[in-house]
């Protein structure tokens, strides 16, 4: 049991002989760092689910090894406060790639922190990102053949929100 613990808790050694009958890990490929540009929050107000606010989106910037371009004015992202330390968003928006193809983006995240720190971030506060727990799965509808691979890859991200964008590392699991 410790040589299958010591061969999959993820050392980079590939000599380390490894269980065969469990499976194994996906691998995580950098895809590339979205910042979003955000405007002053629209506040709906309570509902029967929670606190809803949409942040409309103005703009921004996509840079990775391969995947670079331009977030596009129009987008928004469509938040649920359930609690005073969790919320769900919901972004939508267009990247236009380098190459000119579009990107549209449907992510889906969750985000917590203590009471303090999220209430800090409502107002327009930095936080140090390792006090927020913000994680995502964007979805990709592509029009073009470059990109096309998106539509059918699961993209995981990490975010971390300042007080002017919304910055998130995205990877391919593959």
């Amino acid at each position: 049991m410790s040589q299958f613990l010591a061969g999959s808790a993820g050392s980079a050694d590939p000599t380390r002989p490894v269980d065969p009958t469990q499976p194994a890990p996906p691998r995580l490929e950098f895809l590339a760092t979205v910042a979003v540009e955000v405007d002053t929050p629209v506040e709906v107000g309570r509902t029967h689910r929670g606190q809803r606010r949409i942040i409309p989106i103005t703009g921004g910037t996509v840079t990775g090894p391969e995947l670079n371009g331009t977030v596009l004015t129009g987008g928004a992202d469509f938040q649920l406060i359930q609690s005073e330390t969790s919320s769900d968003l919901d972004a939508r928006y267009v990247i236009e790639t380098d190459d000119g193809e579009r990107l549209y983006v449907m992510n889906a995240a969750y985000r917590t922190g203590s009471a303090e720190d999220i209430t800090a971030l409502a107002r327009g506060e930095r936080v140090p990102a390792e006090r927020i727990y913000f994680r995502c799965a964007p979805r990709f509808e592509v029009a073009g053949e470059r990109w096309a691979w998106l539509d059918s890859t699961v993209v995981i991200g990490s975010g971390r929100r300042e007080p002017e964008r919304v910055l998130i590392d995205l990877w391919a699991v593959r």
